[in-house]
């Protein structure tokens, strides 16, 4: 390799990289990790790119218009860009449990997985939203069970063995478990809870769950006395009529519900370990989006934003993701707001705001308290583009 095509980037390049990636994709011709259907972002190729955590879309059709390839070199990976090569790359190893099944014969790898360092399942793999007029657009839970990719129901004994051997073989630091909702008041929130408490006493590693509002706000609490670290409540759009359109089940339950559980949440389980997911590319308005991203974290809330990434086999699956810039437009104008505030990835114990590969937010944070170390918890953090 010459110097002439091997560009070394700084910080703030590189967390410009990353949020290009999570937009446009990653060409390659070499098999990797990747995370296909599921409830949440997926196509979901896993990597460190320069030691930063990332999940970029990698076989999705309008990946193949990208710019960006992955290619294999005689001693690890690369990304370039044509002929420029633009950062390292790692690709997640398969891990080591992924080859062990409980004892009547349930691969491992079908009831929890590994997001980089992170295990995570959907613990119920159905919904009350799903195959009907409530479905979420951008959702993949029934996809993955159709699969045959995971199971419907994964128990609280299976949970807490899959966690240990991801800790003990995998390196696995934090677990987020999430379930399709359940057509009860708690909304699935105490089955995931007590999921949770069979992985954090088996295990001893931090928790986060995902649930809906539940009807009476005060399975929060209990869902926290059951050991849960954290807590993951998705409005998904701040936008009502976006909501009303892409998650109409969801959207009765009205954006003031959520507003009304993570004010419960953060009482019970602190500023910063509350978190909500904000899926940009579905047609919403930025300033409401803005508007109330601030808002939710003047509660305390991590407002966890990625791009639209659609999910083959669902109802938005011939979708396009939003252009970089105008992902990155809205990090700039959120992420300042929430460093004011003390809000960051680097104090959230568990879950998608805590591993943070599959947003660019992490890669504008600064290091924060005058560190130049660029690290937090051993991994690199990049500073906020300004």
């Amino acid at each position: 390799m010459t110097e002439a095509n091997h560009r070394v980037l700084d910080a703030t390049e590189l967390a410009e990289l990353i949020v290009k990636l999570q937009s446009v994709g990653l060409r390659t011709d070499v098999s990797i990790g990747a995370r296909n259907g599921g409830a949440g972002p997926a196509d979901a190729g896993m990597l460190w790119i320069n030691g930063a955590p990332a999940t970029v879309p990698t076989t999705a059709d309008y990946v193949k218009e990208s710019p960006y390839t992955l290619r294999q070199e005689d001693d690890g990976f690369g990304i370039y860009e044509g002929s420029v090569r633009l950062a390292d790359a790692s690709p997640a190893p398969r891990p080591k449990y992924y080859d062990m099944e409980t004892a009547d014969g349930v691969p491992y790898w079908k009831i929890a997985l590994m997001h980089l360092d992170s295990l995570a399942s959907t613990v119920l793999q159905t919904c009350a939203y799903w195959g009907n007029s409530d479905q979420c657009t951008f959702c993949g839970i029934g996809v993955s069970l159709a699969g045959d990719r995971t199971i419907a129901k994964k128990t609280p004994e299976m949970l807490a063995e899959v966690s240990v051997a991801a800790r003990d073989l995998d390196g696995a630091v934090d677990v987020t478990l999430t379930t399709g909702s359940t057509a009860t008041p708690d909304r699935g929130a105490l089955y995931v809870g007590r999921c949770a408490e069979a992985v954090k006493n088996a295990s001893g590693l931090p928790v986060q769950v995902q649930f809906e509002p539940p009807a009476d706000l005060d399975v929060i609490n209990r869902v926290r006395d059951m050991g849960v670290d954290s807590v993951g409540i998705h409005v998904e759009s701040f936008d009502a009529r976006v909501l009303a359109r892409i998650a109409p089940g969801k959207a009765r339950w009205g954006i003031e519900r959520y507003f009304t559980a993570w004010e419960r949440a953060v009482q019970v389980f602190g500023a910063g370990q509350v978190s909500t997911y904000v899926i940009l590319g579905m047609g919403e308005d930025p300033e409401i989006t803005v508007e109330m991203c601030k808002r939710a974290v003047d509660l305390g809330v991590y407002p966890f934003i990625v791009p639209l990434r659609p999910v083959p086999g669902s109802l938005m699956e011939d979708a396009r993701p939003p252009s970089p810039e105008y992902v990155e437009k809205i990090y700039r104008r959120v992420v300042p707001h929430m460093l004011r505030r003390g809000l960051t990835a680097a104090g959230t114990k568990a879950g998608c705001a805590r591993c943070q590969a599959c947003s660019g937010m992490a890669a504008l944070e600064r290091v924060g308290s005058g560190s130049t170390k660029g690290l937090v918890d051993g991994r690199p953090v990049l500073p906020l583009v300004v």
